[in-house]
């Protein structure tokens, strides 16, 4: 994690394939493309994005961030506290950097 800001962490990332379905039942979540190409896949549709473009998924909205053609460098911001699988038993670990 980057930082907090108005009870939100600023995560930097960096991801390579297919994430898993998930969603966040409380929260936005925010997804800006650093690097790469990103495929943000939802139950009904694709968003492709790419360097420079921005996405809110909003709070309920099963989706699922695929970095197929590489590795891709992402800003995301969730609320503070936030699992970012969805699940805290699942969950990655932030480091604060």
């Amino acid at each position: 994690m980057a930082a907090r800001y108005n009870g939100n962490e600023v995560r930097l990332c960096k991801v390579e394939g297919e994430y898993h379905w998930h969603q966040h039942d409380d929260t936005d979540e925010l997804f800006l493309v650093i690097e790469g190409e990103l495929d943000m896949e939802f139950r009904d549709h694709t968003e492709r994005m790419v360097q420079g473009d921005l996405i809110i998924v909003p709070r309920g909205t099963e989706h699922r961030p695929c970095a197929r053609k590489g590795e891709v460098k992402l800003f995301v911001m969730d609320a503070d506290g936030t699992p970012n699988t969805g699940d805290e038993a699942t969950a990655f670990k932030p480091i604060e950097i």
